[in-house]
């Protein structure tokens, strides 16, 4: 059960508010159709009940708000604007992205990409879509993690008529295994179709919510259809007996053998043609449009012919979307009969299932459905397959007794309703996997890597030709005038990346605002960071040594006395700069502005250090490894005292000390931001 109480938007500059005290359910098992003209406040609705937009009321799902449902990507699938992800990553690697995030297994992806129809898309960039192709992806991302509630906007926009009755068939199946479905829209006569109710709202007020049949009837203009090889002459003497009788009747020619009649039934409209000795071939009740009726007497108005055929396009599929709807059993596609548990096993539809499993817990809201015609199907035997329990037999919710508005201040004279923050999604379920996949589904970091490497091979050599460089700065490519090697630099870059590119492209879910920060992304990232940053490294390394010895020889590459000293701080160098890339990109949400922090630690933090730093030392440190082996519980070797002393010759460096003390800020700042008791997990 999807309840919403009270839903109030904030005010802003002496406005009044978008959405203003709406109330309104969405009942598991049906379809709900949001219904209001553009500016209505419909997209405001459904981001208050996801909690992204500020203001009064209260949503729940199932007996809970969203923020304190343990798994949110589990019991709502949320699509609001264009799809979020990067355009040049694959349709397949967002979905897997996607799957970790939701913690569902990746081979999840595959079998939604199936149920949606689009599986030969799934090597496409998600920018070489089209907008059908779009929505398509965008269903089964929502669908992904098999949740109870769906909230689409729009769904149907910019879709064809076919597309769109592919859409409300998935939508029907979906709510036929006890899901609830809640889809704004602004076209009357899509609301009648597509949903089994309708919320009218008009300046962001309740005007009703009637059943789609009541809404049909109330709201609409009821026609018939008639389809005849005499289309003119069967106007004509409609006309004359609607005139005779002095009736309101229109008829409407929308084609040379179709007519469409205003203000009449098919029992009227079929003997007035047997009367005539008309012949028909075809007569039906259909919904047609919302203008007002005709004055007493019958007008017939041409349609033009583009109009024409796109009506005569549309009813159609209106009326095979219909016959599928009310026929027992559906075809579907075999790759798309398949129903899937929440845990991403495909089960053939009608085939055995484990008594030992929850019913609750399988079932894929879409996997009934295709782009034939998805919808519950029979099975072999042409039983129906067994549906979720609806919204009251599940355990562990509460009842529908407590759902009452908490007790709060008074809100222009109505009872008082709790005030709704923005609150942050939960992080991945799984975000090593999750980042894993987030990194390597563009390409990105190779073609980072690759720069870097050509651009310290061809500095090396320049290097070890002027002779200007210490050797541990020719094989590191770093000359005096850089601020950092080519490779800090890569390795800051890509840091940057881990959550800038979350901000500008979001990936952990649609719309749901910003990108989460819990301690377990963080520490995937700067993992992952830290290992591409340490494999850069070492190729550029391996690089350089054999770009230099195949042009100058082993001259420049004499064997260093101490290279474990240098080893340290070169891995701790390109260490920091990931980590200052990741924080950096977390706390100002940019790209640009985590690798401006990067480079920001040579260029403005190391001059102030070695001021710190200028002038000699009261007292002498030598002597600090012996002390630190003897204050350690754990005996180390006396072979690891050499790497103890190049973190430490590391870290007193300028270059070191800077870095140290630009991740310790940004650390602090990184906690202040996003780990505040406020952000609800």
């Amino acid at each position: 059960m999807l309840q919403a109480i009270g839903l109030t938007s904030t005010s802003r500059r002496d406005l009044p508010p978008v959405v203003d005290d709406l109330t309104f359910e969405a009942r598991p098992g049906c379809v709900t159709a949001l219904l209001g003209e553009p500016g209505s406040g419909k997209t405001t609705v459904l981001r208050l009940m996801l909690e992204l937009e500020p203001g009064r009321g209260v949503t729940y799902f199932r007996g809970r708000p969203l923020h304190r449902v343990p798994q949110p990507g589990r019991e709502v699938g949320v699509l609001l604007g264009d799809v979020p992800g990067n355009p040049s990553r694959t349709v397949r690697n967002q979905l897997r992205m996607l799957c970790a995030a939701a913690g569902v297994p990746a081979s999840r992806a595959d079998t939604m990409l199936e149920v949606v129809g689009i599986a030969g898309l799934r090597d496409h960039r998600l920018g070489s879509l089209s907008r059908a192709m779009e929505r398509r992806f965008a269903l089964a991302a929502a669908l992904l993690a098999d949740p109870c509630t769906l909230l689409l906007d729009e769904p149907a926009d910019g879709l064809s008529p076919r597309e769109r009755n592919w859409l409300y068939a998935l939508l029907r199946g979906h709510a036929s295994l006890g899901g609830a479905v809640l889809f704004t829209t602004d076209d009357a006569k899509e609301a009648a179709r597509g949903a089994d109710r309708v919320v009218s709202i008009e300046a962001g007020r309740l005007v009703a919510d009637q059943d789609a049949a009541d809404f049909a009837r109330t709201r609409l203009r009821p026609r018939v259809a008639v389809r005849t090889p005499h289309a003119a002459r069967l106007a004509d003497v409609l006309g004359r007996e609607a005139r005779a009788a002095r009736r309101a009747v229109e008829i409407v020619a929308e084609s040379g053998t179709r007519l469409s009649v205003y203000g009449s039934n098919c029992a009227e409209v079929g003997e007035v043609a047997f009367r005539n000795g008309v012949l028909v071939h075809r007569l039906a009740d259909e919904t047609g449009d919302a203008s007002d009726a005709g004055e007493a007497g019958a007008a017939v108005r041409p349609v033009p012919q583009a109009r024409t055929e796109a009506g005569t396009e549309v009813r159609a599929a209106e009326t095979r979307a219909t016959e599928a709807r009310a026929a027992e059993g559906r075809s579907v596609d075999a790759r798309a009969e398949a129903r899937i548990d929440v845990r991403g096993e495909a089960r053939a539809e009608g085939g055995p299932q484990s008594a030992s499993e929850p019913r609750a817990a399988s079932g894929s809201p879409g996997a009934s459905g295709s782009p034939g015609g998805p919808g519950a199907s029979a099975g072999p035997g042409g039983s129906r397959p067994p549906s979720r329990p609806r919204a009251d037999t599940w355990s562990g919710i509460e009842s529908v007794h407590d759902l009452s508005p908490t007790p709060g201040p008074a809100h222009d004279g109505r009872p008082g309703l709790p005030a709704s923050a923005v609150r942050r999604v939960a992080g991945p379920l799984r975000p090593l996997r999750y980042e894993l996949h987030r990194v390597f589904g563009t390409a990105t970091p190779w073609l980072t890597a690759a720069v870097v490497i050509a651009v310290s091979a061809l500095t090396a050599v320049l290097l070890a030709r002027t002779g200007s460089a210490p050797r541990d700065r020719m094989l590191a490519a770093w000359p005096e005038l850089l601020p950092l090697p080519p490779a800090a630099l890569g390795a800051g870059f890509l840091g940057a990346l881990a959550f800038g590119e979350e901000y500008r492209y979001p990936a952990l879910a649609a719309a749901r605002g910003t990108v989460p920060r819990r301690l377990g992304l963080l520490t995937a990232k700067l993992g992952v960071c830290s290992a591409l940053a340490l494999l850069i490294g070492a190729l550029v390394l391996v690089t350089d040594i054999c770009a230099v010895g195949l042009v100058f020889g082993a001259a420049p590459l004499r064997s260093p006395a101490q290279w474990i000293a240098p080893a340290v701080g070169w891995a701790g160098l390109l260490t920091g700069c990931a980590w200052a890339g990741v924080l950096a990109s977390a706390v100002f949400r940019s790209t640009a502005a985590g690798l401006a922090a990067v480079l920001a630690v040579p260029v403005a933090v190391v001059p102030l250090v070695r001021e710190v730093l200028a002038g000699p030392s009261a007292y002498p440190a030598g002597g600090i490894v012996s002390r630190l082996r003897g204050m350690s519980a754990a005996h180390w070797p006396p072979e690891a005292d050499h790497f103890v002393l190049g973190l430490l010759r590391m870290t007193t460096q300028p270059v070191g000390t800077a870095l140290v003390l630009s991740l310790i800020v940004l650390l602090c700042a990184y906690g202040f931001t996003g780990l505040r008791s406020r952000v609800r997990w």
